[in-house]
């Protein structure tokens, strides 16, 4: 007896409802694909879909820092820079305007010349004399020329501290204040940590490369903005220059390191500072119709740490 052939016609039958019900779920699938692709939401395709980028061709998120000395592109309206790192913050109310690897740590030299002087302020006495010892006059780069048995008052060396940047002048303030460069390093930080300067460590008082010593730029971003409140520091860090009178009766005028002075018309300070480790670094600070900026520039070149400075405070005051 042959057998009936309504089997095969039943499983023809089921597999074409089969193939017809998958066609219908993929057209409903593209259609669901079109409608979010037309609602702008993004689509993630497959690996295998054509034209799709393997994960390991895709762009990185984050672009690589760019290798020392070289100009970052910027943002949109934002400066390019020559410097590593950099950060611009409003000194009233501390909105950050601009950062650009304000947490990575460097040697940040005489721009933590401000610290030592907020330490000394603090230990008050500006007009008692203090006398120079020999140590003092040995530190090198830079001295004023301060010469052993000299005797001066707090606020003497303090001032030429903030327009000159004499190594001499700050070991002879640290030892003053606080017996022994060491143990005035111990005060600068725990000054430092109150002030929430949490990513910097000093060994010294004058920002002479030394091992274990380091900030950063969001670190003196925050130092600055004390500082710049400070009435002796923000008179100070402003002069272009100023008459110091040595003890035997001699005078000579201290030029401002801080050239920005002379470059930006809305340039009111604050303190630059330079070694072989660090390159060139500046803090400054502007105004302009009652705001106020802080400029943090740090690794900079020769001539770029001016120009990077000026971009960023005309920027961050809104000036050209």
């Amino acid at each position: 007896m042959m057998a009936s052939p309504r089997p095969v016609r039943t499983t023809l039958r089921v597999r074409a409802l089969l193939c017809g019900a998958l066609a219908l779920l993929a057209a409903a699938s593209c259609r669901q694909t079109d409608v979010r692709a037309a609602r702008g939401q993004t689509l993630i395709l497959p690996a295998s879909s054509a034209g799709a980028t393997p994960a390991a061709a895709r762009a990185p998120r984050t672009p690589a820092p760019p290798s020392s000395g070289s100009t970052a592109p910027a943002p949109p309206g934002i400066p390019s820079l020559v410097a590593r790192s950099a950060f611009v913050v409003d000194a009233a109310t501390g909105e950050v305007l601009f950062e650009k690897n304000a947490d990575t740590r460097w040697p940040v030299a005489s721009t933590q010349k401000l610290l030592t002087a907020l330490v000394v302020l603090e230990s008050g006495g500006l007009d008692r004399s203090v006398t120079v010892a020999k140590a003092d006059t040995e530190v090198e780069p830079r001295n004023i020329g301060l010469s052993a048995g000299d005797r001066y008052t707090r606020r003497q060396l303090l001032e030429a501290l903030l327009v000159r940047s004499g190594n001499d002048v700050a070991h002879c303030l640290a030892r003053s204040t606080a017996g022994s460069v060491p143990a005035f390093a111990t005060r600068m930080n725990r000054h430092a940590q109150r002030l929430g300067m949490v990513d910097s460590r000093f060994v010294n008082a004058s920002g002479l490369t030394a091992e274990g010593q380091y900030s950063t730029a969001r670190d003196l971003g925050t130092l600055a903005r004390t500082a710049s409140r400070n009435p002796f520091i923000a008179s100070t860090t402003r002069r272009h220059a100023m008459t110091f009178h040595f003890a035997d009766g001699t005078t000579t005028t201290l030029k401002n390191t801080n050239e920005l002075l002379e470059k930006s018309p809305y340039c009111h300070g604050m303190k630059t500072g330079f070694t072989k480790a660090s390159g060139r670094c500046l803090v400054s600070c502007g105004s302009h119709n009652g705001k106020t900026v802080i400029v943090v520039v740090l690794r900079s070149g020769w001539d770029s740490v001016w120009t990077d400075s000026k971009k960023l405070l005309h920027w961050g005051l809104g000036v050209s």
